[in-house]
């Protein structure tokens, strides 16, 4: 929400925009009145002068007939068509103005609430596992624990860690993607990058099931292994963390022509329409990070996007059926070069 303040402020604008379309509407009133009354003032003294040298009979009929009194209108029509011209610029003009400072306070706003649900999210997403590394090293340091129990603890203690690292990562390849990022080439397949990616998730979420479908022969093609498997867990991630208790992951892959298509699907919560243009800028996250119950830092769609463009492909988001969604990524082949 909006803090008071702000408030304050954008209320005191419109209220000096609606002044200076008041007073502008005066003058325009005022102008079109003071060339009417010249325009009334200057046919009167042409008629009783044109009259007083019996130029003309003392009839209206006559006087409107006159070159004069025709060249006097023609000037009058062509003066309130000036005023009326320069009325509808001004008034385009400051509404223009408006809908761009709207425009521009409203992206504003959103950069800001989305700054803050980045650092509230990075907030928590630092000490969480910080405080449960810890937790785990204090047992350790205050008693002797059995075997079993050790190899958990320190079971739990290498996830929180490899959960650091991969924050870490993310911040500084997102970093990267915004300046300095540059892809490293290599000859990959993408079908096995997958299947491979797949059973590192299959021991890692053991409650998910994921299916991994491949649909066509996929030829090697060029491209960056490092950022194309972070997008590919990225994707995978996501899907877990927005299917509910049990989650169900598809993943298929298919070539068309000179396209790799990678689609992966999940039978969650799904994307509202409004919500699909938005997902893939930097921090941004659904809902508001005071209620949210998924943790993230708004970075993983971003870094998906960027590396796929990158790899100058596209990716399309899509409703899943009966629900959920698609995540579809379509990448050409680049044939490695003699000699690479």
């Amino acid at each position: 929400m909006e803090k008071p303040r702000n408030i304050q402020l954008r209320l005191l604008s419109y209220g000096v925009i609606a002044y200076m379309m008041l007073a502008f509407a005066w003058w325009s009133v005022l102008l079109f009145t003071k060339n009417r009354d010249a325009y009334q003032a200057k046919r009167d003294h042409m008629r009783i002068v044109m009259i007083a040298r019996e130029e003309i009979p003392p009839t209206d009929e006559a006087f409107y007939n006159t070159t004069a009194f025709r060249q006097l209108k023609h000037q009058y029509e062509k003066q309130e068509y000036m005023i009326l011209g320069e009325a509808s610029v001004f008034v385009l003009s400051l509404a223009i103005g408006v809908w761009l400072i709207n425009r521009g306070y409203h992206k504003e706003m959103m950069a800001a609430q989305q700054r803050r649900n980045f650092l509230l999210s990075i907030t928590h997403e630092l000490k969480s596992p910080i405080a449960s590394i810890r937790l785990v090293l204090e047992t350790f340091q205050r008693r002797e624990l059995p075997k079993d129990k050790a190899e958990q603890l320190t079971r739990n203690a290498l996830l929180e860690t490899e959960r650091l690292n991969k924050l870490v990562n993310d911040l500084l390849l997102s970093a990267k993607l915004e300046s300095a990022y540059q892809l490293h080439p290599e000859a990959v397949n993408l079908a096995q990058l997958m299947e491979d990616i797949f059973e590192q998730m299959e021991a890692k979420y053991p409650a998910a099931s994921f299916t991994f479908n491949k649909q066509t022969a996929v030829e090697d093609t060029m491209g960056d292994v490092a950022g194309l498997t972070s997008v590919i867990i990225n994707l995978l991630e996501n899907a877990v963390k927005y299917s509910g208790d049990d989650p169900d992951i598809e993943a298929r892959i298919s070539q068309h022509g000179s396209t790799i298509r990678m689609e992966i699907a999940d039978q969650g919560i799904g994307i509202n329409e409004d919500e699909k243009g938005k997902i893939f800028e930097k921090f941004y996250r659904i809902g508001n990070e005071d209620t949210r119950k998924t943790k993230g830092t708004g970075l993983g769609l971003y870094i998906v996007n960027e590396i796929v463009r990158a790899h100058k492909g596209k990716i399309a988001v899509l409703d899943n059926e009966p629900r959920g969604t698609v995540f579809q990524i379509d990448i050409p082949v680049v044939k490695a070069r003699n000699g690479t």
